[in-house]
């Protein structure tokens, strides 16, 4: 079998002999093998076998069927288009059926016959691989929300199930979050994975046109509603229609215009200034802010009632410092990107330089990581950057957890330690284990256990 290809079959057989048999007879396949359930999801995340063959007697007590019912679940967990295949004593017709029912692919009772078992592994391939060709094509015609954002930490990569699950809806979104942090980029995302995306997506940033030009802004004008307006113009919101639109920095909103937008919200029609007609439009909402708007609300400065309508569902944004291993993950990434642009030979960090990333709290966020990474790329002697050329001291933030529960500790300085260190390799398994100083199995069992992949 070829190194570099991996094994689509899996035979968990605790009988040595028996094993070594019937991967002979499966010698068609490019297979691996394994003994028992912790050897055999060991091989499952190395390999991601299409297809496994398995004795649901295993150790420690081959007699029960168990261990082996456990290791199915456990199979179907990881991934459920792995097709299993169980083979079975003459008499263990029962527990064969109870496979099936489980999600087993199909069962055979031992002894098999060798030229059945082939076909049906042939044809348990075909169709795992028409099954992934399938999502593949679907995949194609349906955008990735992450597309364009990059991260390892575990609150971003729930915000961004989050915000899958709720483009389908028409509810109102209210991002909060730092400047810097992303707000945009998720907004688009929001647009690009609901049934909208085909409409436009529109943003207007509240704090920086003029009061006095807002509302024409939002609404529209009717020509002649006022010195100059020659002709009758859109507003955003109605240019939107069809589609998303943005409201950014919703808190700096003159409290002028907040009656007229939460009218807009209430009945879905606008006037433009100048204009007597009711036009309706059809379009969603999503703002955003760095400010609490419950505060500004309780404090009278922003209006009650239309916070509570734009806040239908609010997802609230962690700054960089928070986010495990991202300050890393996207210098390499922003690192890629200048060196391309500027026309720079393949560049990359010093450990120092990553050291010193990591070790910034990031008052800017993303767009600070950003510049600073573009200077440094342009102030780089030669094709490494070193501390010097990001600017930044390696002093350390360390925040203090007041936990003494051991367990929670532990699971999360082990989670904080993997993440950190594939941040630092770009994703490398290999130098990732090698920087944690373990194998690369025993990183994919913790990634695993940490549900980091």
């Amino acid at each position: 079998m070829s190194p570099e290809k991996a094994p689509s079959l899996l035979i968990v057989e605790d009988d040595l002999a028996l094993q070594k048999q019937i991967k002979w007879s499966l010698d068609r396949f490019d297979s691996a093998t394994a003994h028992d359930r912790e050897s055999a999801m060991l091989q499952l995340r190395k390999h991601a076998p299409a297809v496994i063959t398995m004795d649901l007697g295993l150790p420690p007590d081959a007699d029960s069927v168990s261990e082996g019912f456990r290791l199915l679940q456990q199979i179907l967990n990881f991934d459920p288009d792995i097709k299993v295949i169980v083979l079975t004593g003459q008499n263990d017709q029962t527990n064969a059926l109870r496979a099936v029912g489980m999600g087993a692919y199909d069962f055979f009772a031992k002894p098999f016959a060798t030229e059945l078992l082939n076909l049906t592994i042939e044809r348990a391939l075909r169709l795992y691989e028409l099954q992934k060709e399938n999502r593949r094509l679907q995949t194609m015609h349906q955008p990735d929300v992450l597309a364009g954002l990059m991260t390892r930490d575990s609150e971003m990569l729930r915000i961004c199930r989050t915000i899958e699950k709720v483009a389908s809806s028409n509810a109102t979104v209210m991002l909060l979050g730092e400047s810097g942090t992303g707000k945009e980029l998720l907004a688009r995302g929001l647009h690009q994975a609901s049934p909208r995306r085909a409409g436009r997506f529109v943003a207007i940033n509240c704090a920086a046109i003029p009061e006095n030009l807002l509302e024409s802004e939002l609404f529209g004008f009717e020509r002649g509603a006022f010195t100059g307006a020659a002709k009758t113009t859109l507003g955003k919101i109605e240019t939107a229609s069809g589609g998303t639109l943005m409201l950014d920095e919703i808190g700096d909103l003159p409290f002028s215009l907040q009656a007229k937008l939460l009218r807009f919200l209430q009945e879905r029609t606008i006037e433009r200034v100048g204009g007597r007609q009711e036009i309706p439009v059809d379009v969603r909402i999503v703002c955003a802010t760095h400010q609490d708007l419950n505060a500004l609300s309780k404090s009278g400065r922003f209006r009650e009632d239309l916070y509570y309508r734009l806040a239908e569902i609010v997802i609230h944004i962690p700054p960089l410092r928070e986010r495990v291993g991202d300050a890393a993950l996207l210098a390499h990434a922003f690192v890629r990107r200048f060196a391309q642009e500027h026309k720079r030979a393949t560049m990359t960090l010093s450990e120092e330089a990553i050291q010193a990333l990591e070790c910034h709290p990031w008052p800017g966020n993303i767009r600070e990581l950003e510049n600073c990474i573009k200077r440094a790329t342009i102030m780089a002697d030669g094709s490494q950057i070193s501390c010097s050329d990001v600017g930044l001291s390696t002093s350390t933030f360390d925040a203090v957890d007041h936990s003494l529960d051991l367990r929670l500790i532990r699971e999360h300085a082990e989670k904080r330690a993997v993440v950190t260190a594939l941040g630092r390799v770009n994703g490398n398994i290999v130098k990732a284990a090698d920087l944690l100083g373990v194998s690369r199995p025993t990183l994919y069992d913790l990634m695993y256990r940490l549900c980091l992949k």
